[in-house]
């Protein structure tokens, strides 16, 4: 066994995650060619202007990446981190003035055939970047000022690519904030992180998000009378009036409108949003009397009540608004299309026909498949970019359930790994690492997956390993084979 820093001894690598790693390549390989088959020249991976055969380039180029990693020192990567770093951060912005565009988005490098994203050496970079800033003896997430430089370590990248409109690779990077609760940061930042999200999501689902703050304000309204009111029949009551009159506003409104106020309906503006006046005069009703008779704690209590209560509104009609006021059309119908199935199957030949066929080409393969080059689907390219975000379709078509299943196997055991090895290591660096890691392969598995399933919106982010692209390879192979570079020598960490 070697003893040197430098040195490597095969025995000394964490074998199971290296046989991941190249079975899930190997795999990724197959699926390509596949999709790419021609019957007329099955020998297309030799030529390096096939996607197959530039595949099998880039994994062999991944491989000698692999092994150069494994046999240099491996101090170098905790050494020289922030320099890597922000190399990978340098790179981005040079996209919008060189690079070229790809759907919409500037985040390529052209060299020669092949094209270059420079976004996956920046994951490399932040990763190595965060290890460094909290593994540092002088770091706790319980101050402000180290939460403030961990959060803009992966925000810098963030901005840069979204100034790329690559929209996508910039979701990737809040993986970190995995990385920051396993560290310390506190649990009440990802309660009000999802509760933040549900809201966005519920301000998105409903083209009237009034409806929805006003059923945030019902119960706030259910609580209050719950709480303080002394008779509560009345109110409750009172509360229960409103269900109908909420479901019935509409046509409420237009009655009101016409016969009480003799006006026309459509000259107070949007109806929809006056369904909150009820619910906020019952609201005043049972919140300032109370308010008004309590000792300051509960006026405190009531008063934090009353700035959530604003506060969440807010943030449904920002996300309403922002969706679809200042997004782009296709961003917006990509968004409709997850959060409301009927736009999909209403559009079936527009923005909703990748979603049906990528469906309907994970659901012929039934439980085994059709078989590798068999599936129809693939072979008439029904499925677009079938060889890159909706590759997953491939394996569901011809190799049915027990492909799918195995795949996902896969992939599971590749983050429990990951986190074992994670767990056995004495330095805090490479903890900090692999946790980095792991949770950007768990964002990519996990989105591209429910992407062609529909369970998360359309916003084109490779399956690691799986989908061609030599940039998302090189960027995987080089956190894979730094990982284990340094779990390797944890013992001398």
């Amino acid at each position: 066994m070697a003893t040197g820093n430098s040195s490597f001894s095969f025995n000394e690598i964490d074998r199971p995650l290296l046989g991941i790693y190249v079975t899930l390549t190997v795999l990724g390989w197959l699926m390509i060619y596949s999709v790419t088959y021609n019957p007329d020249n099955p020998l297309s991976f030799l030529d390096l202007g096939a996607l197959a055969g530039k595949q099998m380039f880039f994994i062999i180029f991944c491989y000698a990446i692999m092994f150069v990693i494994l046999m240099t020192e491996w101090t170098i990567w905790r050494t020289f981190s922030p320099v890597f770093y922000i190399l990978s951060i340098l790179l981005l912005p040079g996209t919008l003035i060189f690079g070229r565009e790809v759907n919409g988005a500037n985040a390529w490098y052209q060299l020669g055939g092949f094209t270059f994203q420079p976004s996956e050496l920046a994951k490399f970079g932040t990763c190595l970047a965060m290890a460094t800033h909290l593994s540092s003896t002088s770091v706790d997430l319980r101050n402000w000022r180290n939460r403030l430089i961990a959060l803009a370590i992966f925000m810098l990248p963030v901005l840069l690519i979204l100034l790329q409109h690559d929209t996508g690779s910039a979701l990737v990077f809040f993986s970190f904030l995995l990385v920051l609760y396993r560290e310390g940061l506190p649990s009440s930042w990802y309660v009000v992180g999802f509760s933040t999200v549900t809201l966005v999501i519920l301000g998105l689902k409903f083209d009237q998000p009034a409806y929805v703050v006003a059923s945030l304000i019902a119960v706030a309204n259910a609580l209050l009378i719950r709480r303080f009111r002394g008779d509560r029949r009345v109110w409750w009551l009172a509360f229960t009036a409103l269900i109908p009159l909420t479901i019935w506003w509409e046509s409420v409104y237009e009655w009101l409108m016409k016969e009480v106020l003799m006006s026309d309906p459509g000259s107070a503006g949007n109806p929809h949003v006056f369904v909150l006046v009820p619910h906020l005069i019952l609201f005043l009703a049972s919140f300032l009397p109370n308010y008004l008779k309590k000792t300051s704690l509960i006026q405190r209590q009531m008063q934090l009540w009353l700035f959530l209560i604003v506060l969440a509104g807010g943030v449904v009609f920002a996300a309403n608004f922002a969706c679809y006021k200042l997004l782009a059309p296709h961003q917006q119908q990509r968004i409709k299309i997850w959060l409301r199935p009927e736009e999909a199957e209403a559009n079936a030949r527009g923005a909703g026909y990748n979603l049906i066929h990528s469906k309907m080409a994970i659901g012929a393969g039934g439980f085994l498949g059709k078989g590798l080059l068999e599936g129809n689907m693939t072979k008439l390219k029904y499925v677009p970019k079938q060889e890159t975000d909706y590759i997953f379709c491939t394996v569901g078509e011809e190799h049915g359930f027990l492909g799918v299943a195995s795949m996902i196997a896969l992939f599971v055991w590749l983050l429990v790994r990951i986190s074992v090895i994670a767990e056995r290591q004495r330095s805090n660096f490479s903890r900090v690492y692999a946790y980095g890691v792991a949770g950007i392969v768990f964002v990519h598995f996990i989105v591209n997956i429910g992407m062609t399933m529909g369970l998360v919106p359309t916003i084109g982010i490779p399956l690691p390993f799986i989908s061609y692209g030599g940039s998302s390879l090189i960027g995987f192979t080089l956190m894979i084979a730094v990982l284990l570079k340094l779990d390797s020598n944890r013992n001398l960490a």
